[in-house]
């Protein structure tokens, strides 16, 4: 009897247990199927979140973009200065090796007078012929952007001599390879960015177009790769497909024709700068480049005999668009893949987090350099003029002669003139006595 009653306690006790397991692993169950059901809920928010953010940080860089365009060609060029600042900072930050920096403080200081120093060099000769005025009523001003080269060279060797100075034992490999990639990315950022500033004085439409070139093909590189891209284009880029690549180039080179058919009716973008306060609302006008001004293009006989066309005219610069577009859809994006290889190489996603969805500045200008770069010199190549003005010559007279030169060549000015007789005997006389000379 007592073996039967133990038998049945200890069933009635593996029941129980049984049970009692089969309630807690329910509630387990229940539990992760919450947790579960939280986690993917939580990306799913996120998603939404940072869609949102993206969105609107989108339309406040779009506007501010337009806002800076309407203001004028200082606040472009401010815009260019900023954006240069923030991509070196970025750059910078990613490669430095932050632990090691805290015993070295004259590392950072380096860097950021080197980039002054650069920027001082390369933009301060193009700022200089919008303040020559002043050059004549302030000696110490005329004196400065006389000897403007020699002025950076000397700040360039004090800051050579500060490095040396600065060299510490154990810590030499890591100076010298600060020193390197701060002068890579002078090279790579801040010397294109002087360019794009260049393309800005050149006339509004050199900056704006090759910039909406640039947007125009990310954007349809994203919409063609995920619509039909199958093909991986680059290897530090996976979600790049050649077919994106390709179908963005088609797209880019409609937008430029778009592009260039909006831009070009106003002379405030295809007007070189002569006023750095000009902006959207002051009266501009300038003699148009030919590439604005319709030509006539014989077409292949061979061709085009049959159908009894023999010219087609066209302005000159819907051709020059085009061939923007192309580089800007096959070379371009190349600035962008380096940028990515440069972030997988120190194992970061972004370059910074300045700009709430997007990442760094650098992320997304990162395209924009090289591409104005580009513009400056098929500008320069293919566009411009060349002309020498009457505004390019006071300023090299302003910028390179002191006072008695400039009287020097007011009489040479006056002799040619009163030789020609455009100046009378008395005029002569007068001006002659008026310079003392």
């Amino acid at each position: 009897m007592a073996s039967k009653k133990a038998k049945k306690s200890s069933g009635a006790y593996k029941k129980g247990m049984g049970e009692a397991n089969s309630v807690s692993s329910s509630k387990e169950a229940g539990k992760l199927e919450k947790k579960t059901s939280g986690s993917n809920a939580k990306p799913n928010e996120s998603r939404r979140y940072n869609f949102i953010v993206r969105t609107v940080w989108t339309l406040i860089m779009i506007c501010g973009f337009f806002i800076t365009l309407a203001s004028g060609h200082f606040w472009c060029v401010l815009l260019i200065l900023a954006c240069q600042i923030a991509a070196f900072k970025e750059c910078i930050r990613v490669t430095a090796i932050s632990g090691r920096e805290k015993n070295l403080p004259l590392t950072k200081t380096l860097n950021w007078y080197f980039l002054f120093t650069t920027i001082y060099y390369l933009d301060g000769r193009s700022l200089f012929q919008f303040f020559q005025y002043y050059f004549i009523n302030y000696r110490a001003l005329n004196l400065v952007a006389s000897n403007h080269m020699f002025i950076c060279y000397c700040l360039y060797v004090l800051g050579f001599v500060i490095f040396v100075c600065s060299l510490r034992k154990g810590h030499l490999k890591f100076q010298f390879a600060s020193l390197c990639v701060t002068h890579m990315v002078l090279l790579l950022v801040v010397f294109q960015a002087h360019l794009v500033i260049n393309n800005v004085l050149n006339g509004l439409i050199w900056f704006l177009l090759p910039c909406g070139l640039v947007i125009v093909n990310d954007i349809f590189a994203y919409l063609c790769g995920i619509t039909f891209g199958r093909t991986k284009l680059i290897e530090i880029s996976p979600k790049k497909t050649l077919e994106g690549f390709l179908g963005a180039w088609v797209f880019t080179g409609i937008a430029s024709i778009l592009l260039t058919r909006l831009l070009t009716p106003f002379t405030y973008m295809t007007c070189p700068v002569k006023d750095i306060n000009t902006n959207f609302f002051t009266p501009f006008t300038c003699d148009l480049n030919p590439v604005f001004i319709p030509q006539d293009y014989r077409l292949p006989p061979i061709v085009f005999e049959n159908i009894g066309v023999s010219t087609v005219t066209i302005k000159p610069i819907y051709l020059h668009a085009l061939n923007l577009a192309t580089f800007a859809s096959l070379f371009a994006p190349f600035g962008g893949f380096f940028a990515s290889g440069l972030k997988r190489s120190f194992k970061v996603k972004d370059f910074g987090q300045s700009i709430p969805g997007h990442g760094g500045i650098t992320d997304r200008i990162d395209c924009q350099f090289l591409m104005g770069s580009f513009m400056n010199l098929y500008y320069e190549t293919f566009i411009s003029e060349k002309r020498v003005t009457v505004e390019t010559v006071i300023s090299t007279i302003l910028l390179n002669f002191n006072e008695r030169q400039i009287l020097e060549l007011i009489k040479v000015l006056n002799e040619v003139l009163y030789s020609n007789g455009f100046i009378s005997d008395k005029a002569y006389k007068q001006l002659t006595e008026l310079y003392n000379i």
